[in-house]
């Protein structure tokens, strides 16, 4: 009887350790943005410590540390800020990490003004 209930609470955990791998989003996401007619390239690395969510978004070049990085049960959100040309950029990042897709949308915010976009960025196999 014992062997049996050790065999179980193996499965059932072994099961959740699984799901919680699956929508852990320690990684490389990748997406494309089409910016005023222009395709750029996006890259999101992003690492999971316990309930702290770091790392950095790059496009063309630059690369910016992630502020106020957020996770739990799927949902994750975080900050990037810019300056361009003299130009301070705030890029609001929200969505929901499923499997090996990170879809939401990301707040552009300059002079004033929000530019909101839907982007799907996939986990990078390399």
């Amino acid at each position: 009887m014992k062997r049996v209930a050790t065999v179980v609470c193996l499965v059932v955990f072994g099961g959740m350790a699984n799901a919680d791998d699956k929508t852990n989003p320690t990684g490389t996401w990748k997406y494309t943005a089409d910016v005023n007619g222009q395709k750029l390239d996006v890259t999101i690395k992003l690492k999971l410590d316990g309930d702290k969510l770091t790392g950095t978004v790059s496009v063309a070049d630059m690369e910016s540390k992630i502020e106020d990085g957020k996770f739990k049960d799927g949902d994750i959100s975080f900050k990037v800020n810019r300056e361009f040309n003299g130009n301070q950029i705030t890029i609001k990042y929200k969505g929901k990490v499923k499997g090996d897709t990170f879809k939401g949308k990301r707040d552009l915010e300059r002079n004033g003004e929000t530019n909101t976009r839907e982007f799907e960025a996939k986990r990078s196999k390399e």
